[in-house]
């Protein structure tokens, strides 16, 4: 299976400024990331990984521990308006299978990043694909920073949602963890995409449900595009937000 990890990367960040930067034992954060990305399983041959920029900083880290790197635009509304650009200086076919990893999680786990490309490759009628897991845990299931995803019988995504979803109205359903039976999805951030439609997606108007819940991905199923979801048995290590995120991954990676 053939296809490209691309990492978009910006140097501002309000919480942790020159995030992709970030010293990791002596590894920047978005080396860490790529490095990570770029592993394969036994028997397969790596995957392309690809850094998309947006500054001299970013591209020379990267070049500097061979990581390719391309140079896109500081204006990009989103990721995925980059990701788009970089698919254009990278001349990447319109059947191509692209991934998307966040530069802020080192701890990736890369046959996670596996398993959606190979999704994706496998169900012809999805535009994108992207993971999911179990939540255990009733504060996760309530907080509205932990995205929660609904699928339908052919594990395809039906919404998501800050809010805790599925609901049961009367909470008969609910177990000893406050949690309803079966157990809800958290949405984990990782996308892969046809660059057919990644080159289509920044043309498409935002949709009402995307700017009420702030999440991008419902710009897809509001066109109606299908997002196949890969359950995932582990949920994937945490990324880096805050100064206090780097310095326990700092830790992990220390000798």
């Amino acid at each position: 299976m053939n296809y490209t990890v691309l990492i978009p990367a910006r140097l501002a960040s309000t919480r942790l400024p020159n995030k992709p930067l970030a010293d990791i034992a002596g590894v920047p954060m978005v080396v860490r990331v790529a490095q990570r990305a770029g592993i394969s399983p036994p028997g397969m041959a790596p995957p392309r990984v690809v850094v998309a920029g947006d500054s001299i900083e970013i591209i020379a880290a990267c070049h500097a521990h061979q990581i390719e790197a391309v140079m896109t635009r500081q204006d990009h509304p989103s990721g995925s308006d980059r990701l788009a650009q970089a698919c254009e200086l990278l001349g990447l076919d319109d059947d191509e299978i692209v991934v998307n990893v966040q530069g802020d999680e080192p701890l990736i786990e890369p046959s996670l990043v596996q398993a959606v490309a190979q999704l994706l490759q496998l169900d012809t009628m999805a535009s994108m694909s992207t993971a999911a897991h179990v939540i255990d845990s009733a504060a996760e299931f309530n907080n509205p920073n932990i995205v929660k995803v609904v699928l339908d019988a052919s594990s395809s995504a039906l919404y998501f949602s800050r809010a805790p979803i599925p609901w049961w109205r009367d909470g008969s359903s609910q177990g000893a963890a406050g949690l309803p039976t079966p157990r809800p999805l958290r949405h984990i951030g990782i996308y892969a995409y046809r660059v057919r439609f990644l080159r289509q997606f920044p043309k498409l108007t935002q949709a009402p449900p995307e700017v009420i819940e702030a999440l991008e991905q419902m710009r897809s199923l509001w066109h109606g595009h299908r997002i196949a979801v890969h359950v995932s048995t582990q949920a994937p290590g945490a990324g880096v937000d805050t100064p206090d995120d780097l310095e326990r991954v700092r830790k992990l990676f220390s000798p």
